[in-house]
């Protein structure tokens, strides 16, 4: 058996000791990775984490899984980024059932520590302000707060870093769950290890940063070349959103030198289709 088709027995194996179930929409991308992962979980009813984007052929897919799960119990939204929310009205018009969402239209408003059927929500704010984890069965549905491989970017908005950071050591101090299911990625086994790299990934980042400072960088374009240099041409955008949330974090705290170039956000958010 080859390596990779170990590991991928391995995560099955993972997931259905824990009744879980992985559909991945076929939406690949430098953002989405392999695509947007949708989780259902449970029986009897089921219940499912981000419906994924609108397109047929997955909805579909995960209409086949509730159906042999004995139907849907409810949706619940990590945050609203169309890749993750897009096809949630598709889906519970097939299949009636309540949201819950940190949005108006939501019929459960999810805030820290609200318990909609298994999944109980952990406010996760950073690269989106609205998104949350949901957690049950042993495993954190991450969204877009922590991935099965690389990194994320953090929105631009003001706390977002302090924030973000905040979340990931409020997760890693938890211990209702062991591996981590998420948005975009493999499933990670080692839950609470993978939250401790993005704590160092994000210190690492900060440092260079903080370096390329003290060595007198001031535009966008020098401080990406610092701090980020092996980011790719497709994902410099992406990375100065997160350049734009470090800077506010350094600002916050009275760290940030006079002078500093500011990443165009609304440049930014046109690239990203506002989901910056």
């Amino acid at each position: 058996m080859s390596a990779a088709a170990a590991g991928a027995h391995d995560e099955a194996q993972l997931l259905a000791s824990r009744d879980i179930a992985r559909v991945r929409a076929p939406n690949p991308g430098m953002l989405t990775l392999s695509g947007t992962n949708t989780w259902v979980l449970g029986r009897d009813p089921a219940w499912v984490v981000d419906p994924g984007p609108l397109l047929p052929e997955h909805l579909a897919e995960v209409s086949k899984v509730l159906e042999q799960r004995g139907g849907l119990g409810g949706v619940a939204l990590t945050h609203d980024h169309s890749d993750h929310g897009e096809g949630v009205r598709a889906l519970i018009e097939r299949h009636p059932a309540p949201l819950a969402a940190a949005g108006a239209q939501a019929d459960v408003r999810l805030e820290e520590g609200v318990r909609f059927g298994p999944l109980h929500a952990v406010a996760t704010p950073g690269h989106a302000s609205d998104h949350f984890a949901l957690i049950a069965a042993g495993a954190c549905f991450s969204g877009d707060a922590v991935l099965g491989e690389g990194s994320v970017f953090i929105s631009p908005y003001r706390g977002a870093m302090c924030a973000y950071l905040l979340a990931l050591e409020r997760l890693a101090e938890r211990e209702d769950f062991a591996v981590i299911c998420p948005g975009h990625g493999p499933v990670v086994a080692e839950g609470h290890r993978k939250i401790a790299e993005y704590l160092s990934h994000r210190r690492e980042r900060e440092a260079a940063l903080l370096e390329a400072l003290a060595q007198g960088g001031r535009t966008t374009s020098e401080l990406l070349d610092a701090a980020w240099p092996e980011v790719p041409d497709a994902l410099r955008g992406a990375a100065a959103a997160t350049l734009a949330a470090h800077l506010d974090k350094l600002e916050e705290e009275g760290r940030l030198p006079q002078g500093v170039q500011r990443p165009a956000l609304e440049g930014l958010l046109a690239a990203h289709g506002g989901q910056v």
